[in-house]
């Protein structure tokens, strides 16, 4: 069984078939440069049938705009906070999405080590409303380097997911 996620594709096809990643940009540059979604005023990702598919969230708007609202204290769950790059909540999955872009090594290697734990805090924050959770990384490529398949094969093992550069649709319910 590969190692890495099948990287075929690409331009057009990329972007009928998945987000797409450039250098720093965010899951809602990603959602903005789709052909086929958009972003309301909400943050209601919307499809080309003017329906709404997902809401997104990003770092204290996960708490102000999603726990918040639905009265969900997360200090009764959890001891300190975590501030998702991006969260996408697609029917009852909540998908935490957290880009890692290097260029060199650095801190963000040992990072990678604690999707089980960051995936486990959600799990109890979103428990109360029946909501399941997805932790995906999004890497570029400095991250193929063989250095990193213990790690790669760790993430897997933990149930968290990895991909390179872009998310393919169907993997997160669009």
């Amino acid at each position: 069984m590969p190692r890495r996620p099948n990287r075929s594709g690409g331009g057009a096809k990329t972007n009928e078939n998945g987000l797409s990643f450039e250098g720093r940009s965010d899951l809602r540059d990603a959602i903005e440069e789709h052909p086929d979604y958009e972003l309301d005023y909400e943050e209601r990702v919307i499809n080309g049938q003017g329906e709404i598919v997902a809401e997104y969230f990003e770092k204290y708007g996960f708490y102000r705009d999603f726990l918040q609202p639905n009265e969900v204290d997360w200090k009764d769950y959890i001891s300190s906070k975590l501030l998702p790059d991006s969260a996408l909540l697609v029917g009852d999955t909540m998908h935490i999405i957290e880009k890692k872009y290097q260029e060199t090594s650095g801190s963000v290697d040992e990072k990678l080590q604690t999707c089980e734990f960051k995936k486990q805090q959600y799990e109890k924050l979103l428990h109360p409303l029946g909501i399941s959770v997805e932790y995906i990384y999004v890497f570029n490529d400095w991250f193929e380097q063989e250095r990193y398949a213990d790690v790669l094969d760790y993430i897997v093992e933990k149930n968290c997911h990895y991909y390179f550069d872009e998310i393919p649709l169907a993997d997160i319910g669009l």
